[in-house]
C-alpha cells in the first residue's frame, strides 16, 4: 500500500528547515592576536593615532539572516598604546581614562540593520569610565573562509565617531580634539561546539 504523498513532503520540508536552522547559528571568538581597536584624535591641527590591544568578546552569527547576530567585546583600557610612554601614561591616569578603576570598556549589540551589501548598522551598549550610551558601530563583514590551520574563521571591520566628553574624559580640551575616529579590525575563530540548534 502506496504511503500518502503529502504528509512526506511535509516531513522533509520541516526536517530541511530544522537541519538548516542547526547550521545557521555559529559563535566566534575574538582572536585578540589578530584584533585591534585603534582610534586617533587631533592634537591641535594633526591627528595623533593609538589602539588598544587587548580586546576579547563572541560573535553569535546567524550567517542566513546577519541581521539576528550579535556580538559582546571587552577591551582592557591598560592596554592602550600610542607608542609614547609619557602619553600612554598620562590616557591611562585619571586625566583620561582612570584604567585602575575602570579597567574595561565593554560592547553590547542591541540589534543589526542591514545598509548595503555585507553591511550594518550595529546599535549597542557602549560603556566607558562607567558611562553607558548607545553608539552605532558601521560594520563591514569581510568574509568566512578557512585560516590558520584549518580553522574557521570570520573577519570584520567597525567604525565610528565618538565625542569623548560624552564619557566624562575632558582633560586637555585646549591641546587635544573632542572628537574620537574609531576603526576597529577584528578577526574571529569558530568556537568548538558553538553552533546552536
Amino acid at each position: 500500500m502506496k504511503r500518502p504523498l503529502f504528509p512526506i513532503i511535509v516531513a522533509s520540508l520541516v526536517l530541511g528547515s530544522l537541519a538548516s536552522g542547526q547550521a545557521a547559528v555559529e559563535t566566534y571568538s575574538i582572536d585578540p592576536v589578530h584584533s585591534w581597536v585603534g582610534f586617533s584624535v587631533s592634537h591641535f591641527f594633526t591627528k595623533v593615532p593609538g589602539y588598544f590591544s587587548k580586546v576579547k568578546g563572541t560573535i553569535v552569527v546567524d550567517r542566513s539572516h546577519l541581521e539576528n547576530s550579535t556580538v559582546e567585546a571587552v577591551i582592557a583600557v591598560a592596554s592602550i598604546t600610542t607608542n609614547t610612554k609619557l602619553r600612554d601614561d598620562d590616557l591611562r591616569s585619571t586625566n583620561f581614562f582612570a584604567a585602575a578603576t575602570f579597567p574595561a570598556m565593554t560592547f553590547k549589540s542591541k540589534s543589526w540593520k542591514s545598509t548595503g551589501a555585507d553591511t550594518y548598522d550595529v546599535t549597542g551598549i557602549l560603556t566607558m569610565k562607567n558611562v553607558a550610551k548607545e553608539v552605532v558601530l558601521k560594520v563591514t563583514s569581510l568574509g568566512f573562509g578557512p585560516g590558520m590551520n584549518g580553522a574557521s574563521i570570520s573577519g570584520w571591520q567597525a567604525s565610528l565617531a565618538l565625542d569623548r566628553r560624552d564619557f566624562d574624559i575632558t582633560a586637555d580640551q585646549g591641546a587635544v580634539g573632542n572628537t574620537v575616529d574609531v576603526l576597529i579590525n577584528i578577526e574571529a575563530d569558530l568556537s568548538k561546539m558553538a553552533t546552536t540548534p
